[in-house]
């Protein structure tokens, strides 16, 4: 049972299957940090204020791209699990429509488990991540 409202994109619920499948709050945690060593490599370049996402403790910053209709997405932070926050994102939204991104409600959070085990600033810090890139993403359908 998922409690979101709209149907998530397929890619994105593969993400959320893989933490569905882990029994705790460790796993889960390991999982990030496999999904933070996945991500590609961010350009020193890109780390400019308009890519950095306000409200976090740590430095997060997202950049977007749009290919045949298709939003791209990189990140990056410096730390650790919320550079995992960032690549579970990456993941889950790259390759989407602006329309679809922006249909995508944060509450699928809940559905990985993740919520459960994240401190309140690394909660609000997922949360600032995901409108950042739907920011992004709305920027980019309206070029």
């Amino acid at each position: 049972m998922t409690s979101t409202a709209a149907p998530l994109p397929n890619s994105l619920a593969r993400v959320v299957q893989r933490f569905q499948r882990l029994s705790n709050p460790k796993q889960r945690y390991e999982q990030l940090i496999w999904y933070a060593k996945r991500l590609k490599e961010f350009p020193e370049g890109n780390k400019v204020p308009e890519n950095k996402v306000p409200g976090c403790v740590s430095q997060v910053y997202i950049t977007a791209g749009l290919d045949q209709g298709k939003v791209w997405y990189q990140g990056d932070s410096d730390s650790a699990l919320v550079k995992g926050l960032v690549a579970l994102l990456v993941e889950g939204l790259s390759g989407l429509s602006p329309e679809e991104i922006l249909q995508v409600s944060p509450e699928f959070i809940k559905d990985t488990g993740l919520n459960a085990s994240l401190t309140p600033s690394r909660s609000n810090g997922f949360y600032n991540i995901f409108q950042k890139m739907k920011e992004k993403a709305l920027l980019l359908a309206s070029k």
